[in-house]
């Protein structure tokens, strides 16, 4: 026998009520495997889950089901049944699974790690589109954004906007989920409503010009370094950026000269005024 193929959607909740079935009727973590999108474990057969809790009962730490729920957002390989392994192990007296000491542990913190990552990635990244006045009447938007996170932060990070921009309505949409804000509550969808994405994706920012303008002009050569920017602003997000498509091209020019010669090379271009200094002032003082 193969085996148990389960689905949880993507859903950490769903999720949940699988393994605490699981776990009531013994069910080891080498038996069942969970589907991941269009992904299909041959080796696993259909097998629908016990109706009954299962007459295994445990109490496990108050902290192990928000970790598990966190690293649950990251999208990967083994990404539920990783977490039912360390459930496994934690109900039956093996605490170490929740440690970065311990291999399972590891990974655990390291998926953590990741989806906090991502989370700061969405609040520095985003940029908000503000809507021309009429648009927003109709819409009941003020301000729209498209986002590609890596990981699945969009519901447990946008409060973060709630309490920046105040009532400000807003939507981020993104290629899986999406979320709105109209003022008072948040609407999170699952499956970002296409016509989100459309609004999200089509909006014309009156500010980017100027914004592409102003980061030409601070932007200094002579202090780049590609490894570093690169680090803490990832390609990826280059192409929902205003000024994503000038960042090539000035670390192109940085690496042709103008990072040995900084930004003096432009100053140097301008016309400048012809200034006359009295000799008596260029004589050195005795």
């Amino acid at each position: 026998m193969g085996m148990i193929a389960l689905d949880c959607d993507d859903s950490f909740s769903l999720w949940r009520e699988q393994a605490r079935t699981l776990l009531g009727h013994g069910i080891d973590p080498v038996e069942v495997t969970w589907a991941q999108g269009p992904m299909v474990d041959l080796l696993a057969v259909p097998a629908p889950l016990p109706r009954d809790p299962g007459p295994f009962r445990t109490r496990v730490p108050a902290t192990l089901l928000p970790l598990l729920e966190q690293a649950s957002r990251y999208r990967g390989e083994q990404r539920w049944n990783l977490l039912y392994e360390v459930l496994w192990r934690v109900a039956h007296g093996d605490r170490t699974a929740m440690l970065a000491g311990d291999r399972l542990g590891s990974e655990l913190q390291r998926r953590i790690k990741q989806v906090s990552r991502e989370a700061h990635h969405l609040h520095a990244f985003v940029r908000f589109i503000p809507l021309p006045q009429e648009v927003a009447g109709q819409l009941q938007l003020d301000l729209v954004s498209f986002h590609e996170p890596a990981h699945d932060i969009v519901e447990s990070a946008s409060g973060h906007f709630a309490e920046r921009l105040g009532r400000q309505r807003w939507l981020i949409a993104t290629p899986r989920d999406g979320i709105r804000y109209d003022g008072h509550k948040l609407d999170y969808q699952r499956h970002c409503p296409e016509q989100w994405r459309q609004w999200a994706q089509h909006a014309q920012d009156p500010g980017a010009e100027l914004w592409r303008t102003y980061y030409r002009h601070i932007f200094n050569p002579a202090r780049l370094n590609p490894q570093a920017l690169r680090q803490h602003m990832p390609g990826r997000f280059w192409q929902h950026l205003p000024e994503g498509d000038l960042i090539p091209r000035l670390v192109g020019q940085a690496r042709q000269g103008k990072q040995r010669d900084g930004q003096a090379l432009e100053v140097g271009e301008k016309v400048g005024k012809r200034i006359v200094v009295d000799a008596q002032v260029l004589r050195p003082a005795t």
